[in-house]
C-alpha cells in the first residue's frame, strides 16, 4: 500500500502511564488498544514503543503508540463514537497521565 497515492486520515496517538515502570499497567493499556482492533473502519494500525534511537529531535517519553490508518476522516469520526473506542476509554483512562493525539490527512 503507497499511502502517498491514497486519500488516507492517519491517527497517531500517545500515551504517558501514570506508572511508566508497571508491566502490568502496560499490558493492560496494550490489551485494551488490541481489542480496539475490533473497530470495522480501522484500515490499518500498530500498537508501539518508543524505538531505540537517539537524536535530539526524537522523543521518547511516552509509554505506548497507537497508529491508525482510516480511509477518511469520516471513518476517523466514527472511530470516535464506536462503541469499542468508548468502552477502552472508560476501562483504560485511569492507566494514564497524558495523551497526545497527531492526526493528519495527505497534502
Amino acid at each position: 500500500m503507497a499511502m502517498a497515492e491514497m486519500n488516507v486520515f492517519v491517527h497517531h496517538v500517545f500515551f504517558w502511564l501514570k506508572n511508566p515502570g508497571n508491566s502490568d499497567d502496560l499490558k493492560l493499556l496494550i490489551e485494551g488498544l488490541s481489542k480496539l482492533t475490533g473497530v470495522s473502519t480501522i484500515k490499518s494500525y500498530q500498537i508501539g514503543e518508543p524505538a531505540a534511537t537517539e537524536r535530539g529531535v526524537i522523543d521518547r517519553s511516552y509509554s505506548v503508540s497507537w497508529l491508525l490508518i482510516f480511509d477518511n476522516k469520516a471513518d476517523q469520526d466514527s472511530y470516535q463514537t464506536d462503541p469499542l473506542h468508548l468502552k477502552f476509554v472508560e476501562e483504560c483512562s485511569s492507566l494514564w497521565t497524558k495523551v497526545v493525539v497527531y492526526d493528519s490527512v495527505n497534502v
